[in-house]
C-alpha cells in the first residue's frame, strides 16, 4: 500500500527574466539527474548537464540560496554522457537518467542514498539489487487531451510541465504494451467523443495486457462499441471507469493476478502493485532470505496490501499477520490466502496513521516487516515499540522518511544491520530501499 502522498513544501522563488548565457563546470548531481554548479557561493541547478562538463546555461529562476539555469550547449562533455535510448527523452518528463551512462546511474543513486542515511551508522556497504534497465515496467497511466483543432493528444507529462508529450512508444514498459500504444492513437481517432477520456491506464499480467479508460463523461454507444470490439480483437481486457466511479467496478473473477513464489495473488486493476514483476520477485526474495523466517516465528506485515509480502512469508513462519487501511484489499488478501491455503495468515483492516487497538496487534511477534507509501509509518513507531519485536525489515519507496524513522528506531534500542538499494524504477530518480534492524541485546 502507498496512495498517501507526501506534501512538499516549495521553496519561495523569484521569477526572473532569462539571464544572459554563462559558462559553468558542474560538479555533482542531484537525485533527479540535474547537475549542480557552484560559483561565488552560489549554487545553481542545471537539468541536463552531468558532472564534469563545461555548459552554457541561462538562469532562469534566481533567490538567495540558489539558481536555476537552462542548458544551452555542452562545451566539453562528460565521457559518461551517452544518446538516450528513446527520441522522446528531451521532452517527456518520465524518465530522467537516460543520458547518463547506465553504471554511473547506480553509482549515483547510491552515492545520494547513502548521503540520505548518513546518520546512521552501520557496518558494511550499501548493497545493489538489480535486473534490466529497460522493457522492466508493467503499468503506465497515459494522458489523453482533445485539440482544438479536434486532433487527440495521447502521451505522458513533460518534464517540469503539465504538457502532454505525445509518444509513438514508450522503451520502459514491457514489450507488450509496448505493442498496445500503436493502436490507442489509432483508436482515438476513430471515436467520436475523445474528450471524454480522461487517462488510459495499461496493465500487463498473467491474465495478460487490459485498458482502462478513466471517463470524465459519458461515451457514445458507437464509442464504446469500438473500443469493446478492439480488445475483443486485440485480447486485451477493458475496464471501463465511469465518471461517477471512484474505481471500476471489478470484484470475484474480474480481479486481476499474477503469480509470486508459486502462488497466485489477485488484486484490483487500480490497486496498487509493484510495476517492476522481474525486480519485485527478487524483492520478496530477499528479504525473506534477510528475515531468516522459521516455523517459530510469528510476523507483523505492516502496509501489506493484498499480500505481496504476506503470502510467501506465511510459507515460513508459523503465523503472518497483515495490516492494511483499504477494506478492499483486506478482502482480496483473504481471499489470496484462502486461495494459496495459507491457514496461518490473517488480514485485519487498520490505520496504521491513527492509535490502533486490536486483538492481533499483541506482543508475541518475532519480527516485522513495513513497507509503507512515501509518508512513512513514523506514526505507528511508538506502537511497534511496545510489540518489542526483535527483528524489522523495512521496504521503503523514500530515502527522507526512512532515515527519519530509521533514526527514531535506533534511538530506542535498534541497530542497522544491513541496506541495499533496489533499483526497482532504472532510467528515473526514484530508489526503492531495504533496511534491516534488530534489537540490541
Amino acid at each position: 500500500m502507498k496512495h498517501r502522498t507526501r506534501q512538499h513544501k516549495r521553496p519561495s522563488t523569484t521569477p526572473v527574466k532569462l539571464g544572459p548565457e554563462e559558462s559553468f563546470h558542474i560538479d555533482r548531481l542531484t537525485h533527479d539527474a540535474r547537475g549542480i554548479a557552484t560559483a561565488n557561493g552560489k549554487v545553481t541547478f542545471i537539468a541536463g548537464a552531468l558532472p564534469g562538463e563545461e555548459v552554457s546555461a541561462r538562469v532562469f529562476k534566481s533567490n538567495r540560496r540558489y539558481d536555476e539555469a537552462k542548458l544551452i550547449s555542452i562545451q566539453q562533455a562528460s565521457d559518461n554522457r551517452v544518446i538516450p535510448a528513446c527520441q522522446h527523452f528531451d521532452k517527456c518528463g518520465g524518465c530522467c537518467f537516460m543520458h547518463l551512462a547506465y553504471p554511473e546511474q547506480l553509482n549515483a543513486k547510491q552515492t545520494w542514498l547513502s548521503g540520505q542515511l548518513r546518520k546512521l551508522e552501520f557496518k558494511g556497504d550499501i548493497s545493489l539489487l538489480r535486473d534490466e534497465p529497460l522493457g522492466y515496467r508493467r503499468r503506465a497511466r497515459l494522458a489523453v487531451k482533445t485539440q482544438k483543432d479536434t486532433s487527440v493528444k495521447m502521451g505522458f507529462r513533460g518534464k517540469a510541465s503539465a504538457d502532454i508529450v505525445a509518444i509513438e512508444n514508450c522503451i520502459v514498459l514491457t514489450q507488450p504494451l509496448q505493442a498496445i500504444i500503436p493502436n490507442l492513437s489509432v483508436l482515438l481517432a476513430q471515436t467520436e467523443k475523445p474528450n471524454v477520456i480522461g487517462h488510459i491506464e495499461l496493465l500487463d499480467d498473467d491474465l495478460g495486457c487490459s485498458v482502462l479508460l478513466r471517463l470524465t463523461g459519458v461515451l457514445t454507444d458507437i464509442d464504446r462499441s469500438l473500443w469493446t470490439d478492439a480488445a475483443l480483437s486485440h485480447g486485451w481486457h477493458l475496464y471501463l471507469q465511469e465518471s461517477t466511479q471512484d474505481k471500476v467496478k471489478c470484484e470475484g473473477d474480474a480481479l486481476r493476478q499474477y503469480r509470486l513464489h508459486d502462488m497466485t495473488i489477485h488484486y484490483h486493476p487500480q490497486d496498487f502493485i509493484q510495476v517492476n514483476r522481474p525486480m519485485n520477485d527478487k524483492m520478496v526474495a530477499q528479504a525473506l532470505q534477510w528475515l531468516t523466517l522459521s516455523e517459530q516465528d510469528k510476523v507483523l506485515d505492516l502496509f501489506c496490501g493484498a499480500g505481496n509480502f504476506s503470502l510467501p512469508m506465511a510459507k515460513m513462519a508459523a503465523k503472518v499477520v497483515g495490516v492494511e487501511v483499504q477494506p478492499q484489499m483486506v478482502i482480496n488478501g483473504e481471499l489470496n490466502a484462502s486461495i494459496n491455503a495459507l491457514e496461518n495468515l490473517t488480514f485485519i483492516g487498520a490505520d496504521l496513521t491513527q492509535t490502533v487497538r486490536h486483538d492481533e496487534l499483541k506482543r508475541g511477534f518475532t519480527k516485522a516487516l513495513l513497507d509503507p507509501p512515501r509518508a512513512g509509518a513514523f506514526e505507528f513507531l511508538p506502537s511497534l515499540l511496545k510489540l518489542k519485536i526483535d527483528t524489522i525489515l523495512y521496504v521503503s519507496c523514500d530515502a527522507a522518511t526512512l532515515a527519519r524513522d530509521a533514526e527514531f528506531l535506533v534511538a530506542h534500542g535498534y541497530q542497522v544491520k544491513r541496506v541495499s538499494m533496489m533499483e526497482m524504477f532504472p532510467q528515473t530518480a526514484h530508489v526503492e530501499t531495504m533496511m534491516l534492524l534488530q534489537k540490541k541485546h
